[in-house]
């Protein structure tokens, strides 16, 4: 029962598809195998794990990343409910440079996306309650964070839902400027 691995049009983001084994019983799902994922990995480590859960239907929490030094590699599931979870490229020279992708992420169909460095995080709530958790391989750094706002019209993400219920830090955060050169190690 292994994991399958996914490209997706942003350089370096792959979804992972995770099998479960059901039976009489219930499932049996493999959430993380370093085996499997040893080539994304490659020498970082697993040093953080988080959990969010968030009640509102079309609540949007990010775009959240973490600048160089500090960037992190994220491994982000959802866990229960359902999400459109978004990331956007922002890795100065990337193919993909300020393009965004969206997948849905639920309980049922077990996805995980393995979000490379440099790369904005975000989602919205489809289904109450919803649960993310997510897998680190940087520690969190307050120096280090940083933001995009969900609306910025220079990205056009289409939200599936009317945003609601933001952070009074995601409300804050700048939009891109037309001189934004990205991130860079």
């Amino acid at each position: 029962m292994g994991l399958s691995l996914a490209t997706t049009p942003i350089d370096g983001l792959v979804r992972v598809d995770c099998p479960s084994h059901c039976d009489e019983r219930g499932a049996f799902t493999r959430l993380f195998c370093a085996d499997s994922l040893a080539l994304l990995l490659g020498e970082r480590r697993i040093v953080q794990i988080n959990q969010s859960r968030t009640c509102a239907v079309g609540a949007v929490r990010g775009l959240h990343f973490q600048h160089f030094p500090h960037a992190e590699m994220k491994l982000v599931r959802c866990t229960r409910g359902r999400v459109w979870d978004v990331i956007v490229d922002l890795r100065r020279g990337s193919p993909s440079f300020l393009r965004w992708h969206a997948e849905e992420l639920s309980a049922e169909n077990q996805r995980m996306l393995v979000i490379p460095e440099g790369c904005a995080h975000g989602f919205q709530v489809l289904e109450a309650d919803s649960e993310l958790l997510y897998l680190h391989t940087e520690f969190y750094r307050p120096e280090a964070e940083g933001g995009l706002r969900h609306d910025d019209p220079a990205l056009a993400i289409a939200w599936p839902l009317e945003a609601r219920d933001l952070s009074q830090r995601d409300r804050q955060h700048p939009f891109l400027t037309p001189d934004f050169i990205g991130l860079a190690p």
